[in-house]
Formats: structure tokens, sequence, C-alpha cells
């Protein structure tokens, strides 16, 4: 791959911005929590799990002053992950910290909607901007066999409780794959046709801890796509940016749905996007191989230009695009609920 550097602006207000070789800008920045989840989801985690001593977990100062030196070179979006960050306590005192941090303009947060019912609103007042909801079955038996626990109705609880709040649009995603979401996606279809929700369709990715993926399990966007579209007409929606999901609307108006294609159409050179794991790991891709270690430096002395040339040095080296649909990726050793979604 042409591995030459590409001429984009480097500073912005406060400093440099973090950018890596090929010129893309990191504006967004995820945030785990939690490597804890009270699901067990196929594609994410094993049944059995050894977790983080609470003291390797980042504390909510710690996170905050990460942001702030992430915010003072260029990071404009927060997204808190985890695991399931509601089962957390606190999240929605971090999320008030995050959001008043000086250049940060969006703090969004991704949960399997469980605790929504009574976090909703606390989120909601602490300024939290957008909830992703996870949702990969409307079929109580497949729910229960993907996410290894009866959660279904709590779910759908908790995106009621989410659009009671105001937290409209709501994004609702579900892991796309084959054997159980191609029977759904009509009733997926009519979900986001009849409620303010936007169904977003994940293509399922090599990260499950059971090492279980195969690329005959995912169900494509083409797919997807071309079987709603078959029973509800679909348009293209223009102005994607430097979004992961490509974006539908139903012609007549009512709803629209968005696509992932992370296997099957990368959208890598959108990416502005970096993560850091529950314990402090800094990672320039979801399918990383290296990391850095922010904790370290947090808790070792070192002062925040130290931290920030630390982080810049990590996304100078970001691949162009990830690996897998060549002959030698490589799976990262951790899955999804440790890397943080």
């Amino acid at each position: 791959m042409n591995q030459e550097w590409t001429s984009t602006p480097t500073t912005c207000r406060g400093g440099k911005l973090f950018i890596d070789r090929f010129g893309r800008v990191v504006r967004s920045l995820r945030v785990s929590v939690t490597d804890r989840c009270n699901f067990r989801c196929v594609y994410c985690m094993a049944e059995e799990m050894i977790f983080l001593p609470r003291s390797e977990i980042l504390t909510f100062e710690e996170i905050e002053r990460f942001v702030r030196i992430a915010a003072g070179r260029g990071v404009r979006k927060i997204r808190v992950t985890g695991g399931e960050p509601l089962v957390r306590r606190g999240v929605p005192k971090l999320v008030q910290k995050l959001a008043a941090v000086k250049g940060i303009e969006e703090v969004a947060l991704t949960t399997n909607g469980v605790l929504l019912p009574q976090l909703a609103v606390p989120l909601r007042e602490a300024g939290l901007s957008r909830l992703n909801v996870s949702l990969d079955s409307l079929d109580r038996e497949t729910f229960e066999r993907l996410a290894r626990r009866d959660g279904l109705r709590q779910t759908l609880d908790g995106i009621d409780a989410a659009l009671e709040a105001g937290f409209s649009p709501l994004k609702v995603n579900a892991v796309a794959m084959r054997g159980s979401t191609e029977r759904e996606l009509l009733d997926f279809a009519r979900l986001a046709r009849e409620k303010p929700v936007i169904v977003r369709f994940i293509e399922f990715m090599p990260l499950d801890a059971d090492g279980a993926w195969k690329r005959e399990n995912i169900l494509t966007r083409r797919e997807i796509v071309e079987r709603i579209h078959a029973e509800y007409p679909l348009e293209p929606v223009e102005g994607r940016g430097s979004s992961p999901a490509e974006r539908f609307r139903f012609k007549d108006g009512k709803g629209e749905i968005g696509v992932i294609a992370s296997v099957t159409d990368p959208f890598c050179d959108l990416c502005d996007r970096i993560r850091i794991t529950a314990e402090g790991k800094l990672r320039n891709c979801l399918f990383a191989v290296e990391e850095t270690d922010i904790r370290a430096l947090l808790r070792g002395g070192a002062d925040d230009e130290q931290i920030a040339e630390a982080v810049a040095q990590n996304v100078a080296q970001k691949w162009r695009g990830h690996l897998i649909n060549h002959a030698d990726f490589v799976k990262p050793e951790r899955a999804m609920s440790q890397i943080g979604g």
C-alpha cells in the first residue's frame, strides 16, 4: 500500500491535530469505561470471562483528563462504550464531566438498553447528545441465543425509555449474522418505519471471543439492502461524512436505515476515530494489533504534552485500512468487549 504522507492542515485552536500518515484527522474518540456486561453476546464476548480488577480501570478523573488533552488536539466527539457502559456506577456523572470539556461538541453512548429505564433521563440531563441501543433480534428465542441472556423485553423497554427521555431519532444497532438476521430484516425495517429510530445493520466482524467468525456467517450489505428494498423501496441519503454507516431512507419518507459494511465495503478512508480501552490502552483502529499504554502515562507523572505526543505517535502509525479482506490479516487478541465497540 502507498505509505506517502498527505498534505493536510496540522494545527487547530489550542495545538496540533492528531493526524495519520494518510492525512486523516482524528475528530472522534471512543472511550470504554468497563469490560463488564450483563449480556454475553456471541459476537462480542465469551460466556465465561475474567474481568479486569477495578484498580486497573481508568478513573473518571483520568478519563476526563485524557478527553481534555484530546480535545486540545482537535477531537470533537466522544462515544462512551463498554462492555456495557451503564453497568459502571455513576456514568451520568462522567457524561456531565465530558460534556463540559472545552471543545467537545458531542457526547454519545452505546448500550444494550437494559438499564435505560432508570438512566435515560439522568443521562439526558447530564448532557448526553445521542444514544445507540444494540438490538440483534426481535424474536425472544433468537435474542436469547445471541445474547445468551433473556433480555429482549428489557431492551425494548429501554428503547421506549430513551425515546420518552428525548433521544430522537434513536439509533438501534443490529449485528447482521446469517442464520438469524435475514429472517428479521423486514421486521427491523418496520421498526424503523413505525418508531423514530434508525436501524443500523452491522456486518459480523472477526472480534468474537469464541473464535467462531467465518466469512460465510456475514449477512452482507448488498443482501440487506436488496431484501428490504424489494419490500420497502429505498434511496441513498447523501452526506455520509466520516460516519461508518451508509444511510438509506424509505422512498415514501417513513423512516431510515443504515448499514455498516466493515467487512465487504470498508470505509477506512473516511475514518476519523481512535479508541481507548477501559484499562487505558490506546488503539488507532478497531483491528489494531499494537497499543499505547496511556494509563501508565496518566499514573506515572507525564504532563499533558507528553501524553498528547504519545497519542500523536500512535495515530501517525495508523494503517490505510484494516486487512480483513487480505491473506495476511491478523485477528486482534482482544474480543470486542475488551476493546470497546
